[in-house]
């Protein structure tokens, strides 16, 4: 009977204190928040993507491996900073590694960097300072070629043809020392590359260009003045001279420039506005360099009592000033071809005007007589240096307004 009763046992209904109950309730009730038990493995899991990764799942780690050269030579996480936006790091790509922007990456990246001793980091990059020897080198072209107008003016002859050549062989030398040191240099300390001859031709035409433009349109070779004491055709000195004055505004302007930037760089906190403060103070340099420029043409016509050809001077002066910017933060290439094009366009020009003497091509030279005949023969180089100026003043706002054009230099240097 024992045992029939046992096996009678879950026929009887329940009660609602029975623990047989509870049992039976359970698979048809939710179950509350007080009878769950503590999800402990998944808590704990869900931690871990919080907490800072170290190892492979560790993005930053990853990036520091890529650019682990770049890690172990920099001095300043503002180096490491214009390493990454030069390989195309933005702001926006830093937030996937988890920070606001490329200066706070490049901080944690400068921090967990195997160097060989523990010195601490540099607060930031230092700006450069003003020499005396580059300062000096600067004034040196100025100083030449205007002792070489004057021993051409003094000069008859055979005699004003040598002081002509050795001049313009002073000035070169000294120019091309003056740009192997200081602000203007290239990067690399090297000497100038092939934009040097583009640059000798379009200096060349100012001083010679124009009167040979002038003599070609008036009726061809036939037509140019022969004076023998005065040369085959009137020489322009006063903008070359202005030209290799402005060499020393030209090289102080862009140290300026540089040591601004480096400042400005050290206060951002994001690209795009290290980019805004860094744009309004290439323009200021530019204006400044322009002024100066303008001032020293004046001076130099009221001297050698020339007229003062403000619009050819100034957009020449403005295309090899941006140029030579460009070239010493590391962008040569753009100024190089922008520079080739515009020598081309020139040399076309001249090339136009004697090819129309030529039986049935006198329609080539008909867009450039029209400017010569109505506005002037300056009108050709003004055209030519201002639309290639502009298109380098434009590249310059994308290019120098970059962390990476204002990054500290090698260590070897």
């Amino acid at each position: 009977m024992s045992g029939l009763g046992e096996l009678g046992r879950p026929e009887t209904p329940a009660g609602p204190g029975a623990p047989g109950a509870r049992g039976a309730a359970r698979p048809e009730q939710a179950p509350s928040p007080a009878t769950t038990s503590p999800p402990a493995p998944e808590t704990a899991a869900d931690r871990e993507p919080a907490a800072p990764r170290r190892g492979a799942a560790d993005p930053v780690k990853a990036l520091m491996h890529r650019h682990r050269e770049l890690c172990e030579r920099a001095v300043d996480p503002l180096e490491i900073a214009a390493g990454l936006e030069a390989h195309g790091i933005t702001d926006r790509t830093a937030t996937r590694f988890r920070h606001r922007d490329v200066f706070s990456l490049a901080e944690e990246m400068y921090a967990r960097a195997s160097r060989g001793g523990d010195a601490p980091p540099s607060a930031a990059p230092a700006a450069p300072r003003a020499r005396a020897d580059w300062a000096l080198l600067t004034l040196l072209p100025g100083t030449l070629c205007a002792a070489a107008v004057a021993a051409v003016h003094l000069t008859h002859g055979q005699s004003r043809l040598f002081a002509a050549a050795a001049g313009t062989l002073a000035v070169a030398l000294a120019l091309r020392a003056a740009l192997r040191r200081g602000p203007l240099s290239r990067p690399d300390r090297t000497a100038p590359g092939r934009a040097t001859t583009w640059t000798t031709w379009l200096v060349a035409y100012a001083l010679l260009g124009n009167g040979l433009l002038d003599g070609a349109v008036a009726g061809g070779p036939d037509s140019l003045p022969t004076g023998a004491a005065d040369g085959p055709w009137p020489l322009t000195a006063a903008p070359v001279l202005a030209l290799a004055l402005a060499c020393a505004p030209a090289a102080w302007t862009a140290h300026l420039f540089t040591a601004r930037a480096r400042r400005k760089l050290a206060a951002s906190r994001g690209l795009e506005d290290f980019a805004a403060a860094v744009r309004p103070l290439l323009l200021g340099i530019f204006a400044l360099f322009l002024g100066a420029l303008a001032v020293l043409l004046t001076v130099c016509a009221a001297v050698l009592d020339e007229p003062a050809p403000y619009a050819e001077t100034l957009t020449l002066g403005a295309l090899l000033f941006l140029a030579r910017l460009l070239t010493a933060h590391g962008f040569a290439y753009a100024p190089a071809v922008v520079l080739t094009a515009t020598a081309t366009l020139q040399a076309a020009a001249l090339a136009a005007v004697f090819t129309s003497r030529l039986p049935g091509c006198g329609f080539v030279a008909a867009p450039v007589e029209t400017l010569v005949t109505t506005w002037g023969a300056g009108t050709v180089p003004a055209l030519a240096c201002g639309v290639a100026a502009l298109a380098l003043l434009v590249h310059a706002t994308r290019k120098l307004t970059r962390a990476s054009a204002h990054a500290p230099p090698e260590p070897s240097r």
